[in-house]
């Protein structure tokens, strides 16, 4: 848990690999402690724009390794939600791999949850984050997880699913990802134990630093 002063808005980053149940985790969170207010930021938003380049280059970047990320917005967002303004968050499309033309307004929130498979290798970031969170899953586990949503909600088709996995996002998963679980002030392995077990302990871990949180926001 980071050291630094508590102060509004509360910090939350949820890392860890493909098919962990990150993203879910952000939104139960974020329902948990709705009463609070709370914004979630998806990592995925923020994949470099591609436009640039033909359809064919697109598919061939490696989308998992962090040089695919645009961490000077992330980091700009962060300071402007932390300072108390909204952000355009950009919608990425996957078919595509290009930024569409649309944004998404975020607006500033008392506790902000942001997840994504990097969300623990900035160190910029990270120094902002007051609760640091890496999920984890069997690898078989989270194949299967990143296959169905792939191909039902991101429009890819199995063969190139698997491709991807076997080609970048494993070898990426050990280079980059698998390591930032040193800097998580909690892992959360959901292999076998459901959410709702976890978010029991997250609760508690929570409720510790909660009035602190409650009179830092006034």
């Amino acid at each position: 848990m980071s050291s630094r002063k508590l102060r509004s808005p509360f910090i939350i980053g949820i890392g860890g690999g493909t098919g962990a149940g990150k993203s879910t985790l952000a939104q139960r969170l974020a329902h948990q402690y709705s009463d609070l207010g709370a914004a979630v930021v998806d990592q995925d938003s923020y994949y470099r724009d591609q436009s640039h380049l033909q359809l064919e280059q697109r598919i061939l970047t490696n989308y998992d390794e962090p040089a695919a990320l645009d961490y000077e917005l992330l980091q700009k967002h962060f300071e402007q939600l932390v300072a108390g303004r909204p952000i355009a968050k950009p919608r990425y499309c996957f078919v595509t791999h290009t930024r569409t033309a649309e944004t998404t307004e975020i607006l500033p929130a008392p506790l902000i949850i942001f997840e994504g498979l990097l969300a623990l290798w900035d160190e910029r970031l990270r120094a902002m984050m007051d609760l640091k969170i890496f999920v984890e899953a069997d690898a078989d586990v989270r194949l299967m997880r990143r296959l169905v949503r792939d191909v039902h909600e991101r429009g890819r088709t199995l063969d190139s699913t698997v491709a991807q996995y076997r080609d970048s996002i494993r070898p990426m998963h050990r280079r980059y990802v698998e390591p930032t679980k040193v800097y998580a002030d909690l892992v959360v392995d959901t292999t076998e134990v459901t959410l709702d077990g976890w978010i029991a302990s997250i609760d508690r871990l929570f409720v510790k630093m909660r009035g602190t949180f409650g009179h830092a926001r006034g």
